[in-house]
């Protein structure tokens, strides 16, 4: 759950700006975007209250009095009509649609094949999507969908551009994955579990997990971070992070292949590989996270149901 919503507890900008000068609403608006903000009705902007929206707000108000306008900060609680939830499926859809642009920025300038001139303007634009990424996740209050995507094609746009292509990607040893702390954000669902299960299985089985906030994280000396910012492991253009350890790792074990698929489909919400088990197993891991939001407990019940598919795989290969 969302440090926010246990509070729930919101700021609201109510503000009027003079039609004139044009640009000064415009300056204003995109203000209230860059701070993560969403308009709930005209003039009136919602954040969730934290020490850095209320500054931002205040800054914001100081700004819009100063050009001519008239604007209120009020702390509020949402009792009728418009929900919590609802508040936070607008912010959630905001953010979508950014990492949705940076996933499709990532996606055309692979597309173009190598760069001309050097990589310098892709480095460039490299650079310009990476700034963005940290931009929209120091506003993703809740978690949006679609980051780990994001962030898993600039990874691969920047792996391109910094591997030399006449060298072929090295096979990481497992050996030296063992005896460290796995460390993924909190909350964990298909792809954290499967990829945790798939670490105690096949790599490390006294591997030890922790579980942490979704921003701001240093690790520490021997932690390995998977489906996170800027981990050592997670998703790399369109695969997700258990097919990116399973890849890595050369686990060619057959039985693992349908697994990838099912979680794959899950977790990247498509029917790329249409397995008949995608939507049972889906059912399934979405009835533990809403059961259990102890992130051990979720990984304990999750390896179960692993472990039994499996061996069904595995046996009906045989």
């Amino acid at each position: 759950m969302s440090e926010f919503t246990d509070h729930r507890r919101w700021l609201l900008l109510i503000h009027q700006i003079p039609p004139k000068p044009a640009y000064f609403r415009v300056k204003v608006w995109r203000r209230l975007q860059t701070m993560g903000a969403v308009a709930i009705k005209n003039s009136v902007y919602v954040a969730p209250k934290t020490d850095q929206t209320q500054e931002d707000f205040e800054w914001l108000l100081r700004e819009i009095v100063g050009g001519g306008g008239d604007a209120s900060i009020c702390e509020a609680r949402f009792i009728e009509g418009l929900q919590d939830d609802r508040v936070e499926a607008l912010f959630n859809a905001a953010r979508e649609a950014d990492y949705q642009q940076v996933a499709d920025e990532a996606r055309a300038i692979v597309g173009r094949g190598p760069p001309d001139d050097g990589g310098i303007a892709a480095d460039a634009e490299l650079e310009r999507l990476r700034r963005r990424l940290k931009a929209i996740g120091d506003i993703d209050f809740f978690g949006a969908a679609g980051q780990e995507i994001a962030e898993g094609l600039v990874g691969d746009l920047e792996r391109r551009l910094r591997v030399p292509k006449t060298l072929a990607p090295g096979v990481a040893e497992r050996e030296k994955y063992r005896n460290r702390t796995w460390v993924t954000r909190k909350g964990v669902h298909i792809d954290r579990i499967a990829t945790a299960w798939l670490v105690r299985r096949f790599v490390d089985p006294d591997a030890e997990f922790k579980f942490v906030p979704a921003r701001g994280y240093r690790p520490e000396p021997g932690e390995l971070r998977f489906d996170m910012f800027e981990a050592e492991f997670t998703h790399e253009g369109d695969l997700c992070t258990f097919e990116v350890l399973v890849r890595r790792l050369s686990l060619d074990d057959p039985g693992l292949t349908p697994i990838a698929e099912i979680v794959h489909d899950i977790d990247l919400k498509e029917s790329k590989f249409d397995r008949p088990e995608t939507a049972g197993i889906d059912r399934l891991i979405a009835g533990i996270a809403m059961g259990h939001r102890d992130d051990d407990f979720r990984l304990e019940r999750g390896s179960a149901v692993f472990d039994d598919l499996y061996e069904y795989f595995s046996r009906k290969r045989g």
